[in-house]
């Protein structure tokens, strides 16, 4: 834009230059030609007057016979030595014609009749005696003008010649000055983008320059300087901040992409490469709205135009809230502004936190609550209906059907209590506070107690138990309660899902670091696919067969893992093959460590402080 206004501004310096001095030129020429055919004209005029003179001596001094040839002689020797007369001649007082230099000059005389400058002269003779002037004829001068003509014709080549060169060296110095402004400007804005783009202390050669211009790049170079003073001061600390800054980015927990006002990744920290997985350069410097997720799906866009749809204020006080899912892992990001110093608005913030874990336990207590209204109602309906056989019609039955009456109500009622003590220890374990009472225990007496407790059920499918126990095993410290909790748990499933007439074999034996016992439970049921065994420990997970006949809350081994691993400072363990049985186990140290409180124990296995 600038480069066009200056050429626009030199070309009408040009114009007006060019015609201001064609103006003068003309007015010159004009002026020069009025004053040469005037001088012209007083020239022609002072030779007539010269030849009326001469010819007033040949009239009165010969006679008259003579006069007519001694005129053409002095024509002819005037016309002769005088290119610019076009003609004379000599007329008598009478106004007759003595002598025409057309016979003798035809060439010359062809334009007679329109004589370029005609000049009359009267022929006057002085009496000597008496002083009397009298007229004796007159003469008449045509000028050719051709002096006039040559003389005009090189005025006009001098001037124009000099106007030309005058012209030529006026464009040469408009023309070499905005050179060398130009240049200089050059200068100049070459060392402006070297500043820009970080080459502090650069300098301008100021030998060249004059006045202005020089003040210009010696405040450039002082201020290159200057900057160069400060880069060095300061390019270390903005370095370490900008570092900072850098490191505690990218060691944040969640994930956080910025994004700039176009829609461009610019910054992503490591946890979001990991939640998105994606690699560095796969994403910085892209548009976010072209990410798609493991469906193919674009799972920005949509809330990246919701973004923008919404006012600023909205959002800086409610930032958009949104999932995605990215190979199975489940993320919520939280898209806010993000504004300058200026609060002028400079792009946007995703937050990715990973909540894959909490969508799965979302799932699982909508999945155990289901099950627990089951598994609830089943008893408690059977209870009802028959309590309310007995009630209404125990007049009816003999004393043997009463008792199988009373043994279904007791064992619902049973099964309705272990449901409900399973829920009570799941939220008491669960507790942050609680802590248990522990002493020293021989642990085979424990292991036979949960044995023989669960041997009824046991029965009903005729499976039965071998105890493998390592002689001279030492008392572990344990709560007895929670610890008796977690084998009949054990046991309870081992019978559960074991096949009829089925064995189980439960071993106590010292762990190969001597500092921990060990117990297994090994049964010969169905078994669990490699792809559950991680999860069979977690709240609410259950793993049913095939026809989903065996029922439960899913809380029991979950339970198991909370008392060995929470309040026994031990681990859980599970071995398992598809239709060739499970082992679960756990290991607990023989002592543990002394960082816990101890409280006395009470009827429940858990006492809250």
């Amino acid at each position: 834009m600038r480069n066009k206004t200056q050429n626009a501004l030199i070309i009408l310096g040009l114009s007006v230059s060019t015609f201001l001095i064609v103006g003068i030129t003309i007015v010159a020429i004009v002026n020069i030609q009025g004053k040469l055919s005037g001088t012209y004209r007083e020239l022609g005029q002072v030779l007539s007057t010269t030849l009326a003179t001469e010819s007033a001596d040949i009239l009165n001094s010969l006679p008259e016979s003579e006069q007519n040839g001694a005129l053409k002689n002095r024509a002819v020797s005037i016309l002769s030595g005088n290119k610019d007369i076009a003609f004379l001649e000599y007329f008598d007082k009478d106004g007759n014609l003595k002598y025409s230099s057309s016979d003798d000059f035809a060439e010359r005389a062809k334009n007679k009749g329109e004589p370029n400058t005609l000049i009359s002269s009267p022929i006057l003779y002085s009496n000597p005696e008496t002083g009397e002037v009298t007229t004796v004829g007159s003469v008449n001068l045509g000028l050719s003008n051709d002096a006039i003509h040559t003389v005009s014709k090189a005025t006009k080549n001098s001037l124009f010649i000099i106007i030309f060169i005058t012209w030529s060296i006026y464009i040469i110095a408009i023309l070499l000055n905005s050179y060398l402004i130009t240049r200089e400007l050059n200068i100049l804005r070459s060392g402006v983008r070297r500043i820009s783009t970080g080459d502090f202390g650069y300098k301008i050669p100021s030998s060249t320059a004059n006045g202005e211009i020089k003040e210009l790049f010696d405040a450039f170079n002082d201020m290159s300087a200057r900057l160069h003073q400060y880069e060095e001061k300061n390019v270390d600390k903005l370095t370490m901040e900008r570092n900072k800054f850098e490191t505690v980015l990218m060691s944040i927990a969640n994930g956080v992409v910025v994004c700039d006002n176009f829609d461009t990744v610019v910054l992503v920290n490591n946890a979001a490469k990991k939640m998105l997985a994606v690699e560095n350069e796969d994403i910085v410097n892209t548009k976010l709205q072209q990410f798609c997720d493991t469906n193919g799906q674009l799972c920005f866009k949509e809330k990246i135009e919701q973004f923008k749809d919404t006012p600023l204020d909205d959002m800086e006080k409610k930032p958009l809230e949104f999932n995605i899912e990215i190979d199975k892992t489940v993320l919520k990001a939280f898209m806010s502004p993000m504004l300058a110093k200026s609060q002028e608005y400079a792009g946007y913030i995703i937050v990715l936190i990973d909540v894959t874990r909490e969508v799965e336990v979302d799932k699982l207590k909508n999945s155990f609550i289901s099950n627990v209204s089951h598994e609830l109602r089943t008893p408690v309906t059977v209870l009802r209906t028959y309590i309310d056989t007995l009630y209404n019609h125990a007049d009816n039955f003999d004393a043997e059907t009463k008792v199988e009456f009373l043994n279904v109500i007791n064992t619902e009622a049973a099964r309705l209590h272990k449901m409900v003590n399973d829920i009570l220890d799941f939220s008491r374990l669960e507790a942050k506070d609680v802590k248990l009472h522990k002493e020293p225990v021989a642990i085979t007496n424990l292991i036979e107690a949960a044995v023989q407790s669960v041997e009824v059920l046991a029965k009903e499918k005729n499976i039965t138990f071998s105890i493998i126990k390592e002689p001279d095993l030492p008392e572990v410290t344990l709560n007895v309660d929670s610890i008796d909790s977690v084998l009949r748990n054990l046991l309870s499933n081992a019978i559960k899902y074991s096949n009829n007439g089925g064995k189980i074999k439960v071993r106590a034996e010292v762990a190969k670091d001597n500092r921990y016992v060990e117990v297994s439970v090994e049964d010969n049921g169905m078994g669990i696919a490699p792809e559950y065994q991680k999860k069979v420990f977690d709240r609410f997970f259950r793993v049913e067969n095939a026809t989903h006949t065996i029922k439960g809350t899913g809380l029991g081994l979950h339970l198991v893992k909370v008392a060995i691993e929470q309040h026994h400072q031990g681990e859980v363990f599970v071995h398992s093959q598809l239709g060739e049985g499970s082992t679960f186990g756990f290991r607990i140290p023989f002592v543990p460590q002394p960082a816990e409180e101890e409280y006395p124990t009470g009827n429940s296995p858990v006492e809250a402080v």
